[in-house]
Parts: structure tokens; C-alpha cells; sequence
């Protein structure tokens, strides 16, 4: 498996953790829970945005 592939697969899986966040999120009764978890899944995107970009050849992290 290239590191390419590796890249794919570990953005894939932040993604996925991401969506999972959002929609405890959404259920989350706390409104200070629900903060803390959608801040932490939209981390958890721009995360694999830039995961993602590095693994199409792009060396420079998105800001």
C-alpha cells in the first residue's frame, strides 16, 4: 500500500469520525455538548481537507 493510499484511507476515517460527531451532536440535549462536538467534527474536517490535499500531490497545507 503507497503512502498515497494510506493518506486516502486516513482522511476517509476522519471523515467518518467527523460525521459520527455532528450527528451525536445533533442529538446532544446539552447545549454545550453539542458546541463542543460540532467544533470538534469541523476540526476534524478541515483535518481531512488537508489530509486529502497532501495525498493528491498538493505540499501545501491548507490554512
Amino acid at each position: 500500500m503507497s503512502e498515497s493510499d494510506d493518506l486516502h484511507g486516513r482522511a476517509r476515517q476522519m471523515r467518518d469520525k467527523a460525521k459520527d460527531l455532528q450527528e451525536s451532536a445533533e442529538q446532544a440535549a446539552d447545549p454545550g455538548e453539542r458546541k463542543r462536538l460540532q467544533d470538534k467534527a469541523r476540526r476534524l474536517e478541515v483535518e481531512s481537507e488537508q489530509v486529502s490535499g497532501m495525498a493528491s500531490g498538493d505540499i501545501y497545507p491548507m490554512e
